[in-house]
């Protein structure tokens, strides 16, 4: 085996290891991250871009159901924070630089992680599912991303799942955030809210958007190589005149290869190819 990596040495190692890249991030940002969003507007832009909604408590095989519900307590706090922001055209709306470091002074809680591909807890844990709501609301716009960290594995079944396999995205304060540019010539607005069990998400616009879009899988099925199992599919993304409801192009955005690493007896056997 290979020497390990600093990090890997023991937890306090990994903690020196994560403020340094913490450290690194806010420098960079300092001297070239832009303009970040930051105006707030209790007043909703008038016209509905996307709206979306997902459940928040999933009983999930070997997942401590305390995790799942004091996520909940995570989301509610992180809706305080990202709630009617508005980003203006050429400006950047920064996942943490909006929410802040989630700490237990804050009212976080110990919630589900992923530590180097592993189910783990932490406090804050379960902020993904609102990176997760953004990045979808994005994705139904011609909004321009830039920064987006997939995960790389099929962490849990496809119970309950209302959107494509492989659509979310992995936040770490801070070192992996989630970004994307306005890049429309009007603003756009951010509204989250927790609402009966669910997480529920719009993004809104001052002026009607020229396109629609739809977000749909081919292709999708599991495989076996060697003596694990993949996810496999292919996300598209069917790019819609408003107008004319014809379909202009179609657009390739996700080539999933996942191993699963929850239990192979939760795999449907006829989605086994």
């Amino acid at each position: 085996m290979g020497r390990k990596l600093f990090c890997q040495i023991n937890p306090t190692c990994y903690r020196i290891s994560t403020e340094k890249e913490i450290l690194k991030r806010k420098c960079k940002d300092l001297f070239t991250g832009g303009r970040f969003a930051k105006e707030y507007r209790e007043s909703q832009l008038p016209v509905i871009v996307k709206s979306h909604s997902s459940v928040m408590v999933r009983r999930l095989n070997g997942v401590d159901l305390r995790l799942q519900e004091n996520k909940v307590t995570n989301i509610e706090l992180a809706c305080e924070k990202i709630n009617g922001i508005v980003v203006h055209p050429g400006e950047v709306f920064s996942f943490w630089r909006t929410v802040g470091r989630p700490t237990a002074r804050k009212g976080y809680k110990e919630g589900l992680n992923i530590r180097q591909g592993k189910l783990s807890s932490g406090i804050g844990g379960g902020l993904c599912q609102m990176a997760n709501m953004i990045h979808w609301l994005v994705l139904n716009s011609s909004l321009k991303v830039t920064e987006l960290h997939h995960h790389s594995d099929a962490l849990f079944p496809d119970e309950r799942r209302r959107v494509p396999f492989g659509t979310g995205t992995s936040v770490c304060y801070n070192n992996r955030d989630y970004r994307f540019r306005n890049n429309l010539d009007t603003d756009v607005q951010i509204l989250v809210w927790c609402e009966n069990g669910e997480l529920c998400g719009e993004l809104r616009a001052i002026n009607e958007l020229p396109y629609r879009y739809r977000l749909f899988e081919e292709d999708s099925h599991y495989h076996k190589e060697g003596d694990k199992y993949y996810r496999i599919s292919k996300v598209y993304r069917s790019v819609i005149d408003r107008k004319s409801g014809e379909e202009i192009r179609k657009e390739l955005i996700l080539d999933n290869h996942s191993e699963v690493v929850y239990d192979y007896s939760l795999i449907p056997e006829e989605e086994i190819r």
